[in-house]
């Protein structure tokens, strides 16, 4: 199997493409301040991603800045800390301020000369446009958490995007879901028997951080510890193939 075998690549964008586990830590910062003792930033994301998961399930429909609202709360009242309302929301908008990883952007305008790129996100479609711009691409498609009504790693986010696709005549055979989450993305493409792409932000760190621990490994068709490596991958396979 070779990257060149595909003509679309799908993504998972927060944790992959926009370094949503720094744009969590410094959201939460109006929480951390007050925490005693302090906690580590492995502690902090663990912690969201149990109460952003359960969120998930039981409000399938809620738009994730409001999801987001709901889980800054019950951080707050599991660290016994004071919240606002007003805390809540700002914490749903920071949605916007979450960076981009350094190596997106350039990695994404290289693929697009190669492949259809296509957003796969738990998210809306509000916040989604302020991470767009960051990331300087046009994607030939962005489904989000709103427009399915439900969140990954649910099949139903999967159903859609492969119905979506397929309606433009893209295979499955030919797309390539790129992610960091074993537990959102993976595990989920599996299923649907999709090649995967494995981004591994996280291969300097141990755990999971702001994702849910997925089990048992999914099977991964390639491994990258970057976008920069992919982009550079493809690149050789390229000029071997020439």
């Amino acid at each position: 199997m070779k990257l060149t075998d595909f003509d679309t690549l799908t993504f998972d964008c927060y944790g992959t493409l926009i370094d949503w586990e720094t744009g969590i830590f410094e959201g939460l910062r109006p929480l951390l301040d007050r925490v005693k003792p302090a906690l580590t930033r492995d502690q902090v994301l663990e912690a969201h991603a149990r109460h952003e998961s359960s969120q998930q399930k039981y409000t399938p429909g809620a738009r994730y800045q409001a999801l987001l609202a709901i889980v800054y709360k019950r951080l707050a009242e599991e660290w016994g800390v004071s919240f606002t309302q007003d805390e809540c929301m700002a914490y749903g908008r920071s949605i916007r301020d979450w960076p981009a990883f350094a190596d997106s952007a350039d990695a994404l305008r290289y693929l697009k000369q190669h492949y259809k790129l296509v957003i796969l996100s738990n998210v809306d479609n509000e916040s989604f446009a302020y991470s767009n711009a960051k990331l300087q691409v046009e994607f030939d498609a962005i489904i989000t958490a709103e427009d399915v009504g439900s969140y990954k790693p649910s099949p139903r986010n999967f159903e859609y995007m492969l119905e979506k696709l397929g309606d433009r005549g893209i295979r499955k055979e030919t797309i390539l879901h790129t992610a960091e989450s074993l537990f959102h993305d993976h595990k989920p493409a599996n299923e649907f028997g999709l090649a995967s792409c494995w981004i591994y932000r996280r291969h300097a760190q141990t755990g999971f951080g702001a994702t849910m621990d997925p089990g048992a490994q999914p099977k991964i068709d390639f491994r990258f510890n970057s976008m920069a490596e992919l982009a550079d991958a493809h690149r050789n396979e390229i000029e071997s193939d020439a």
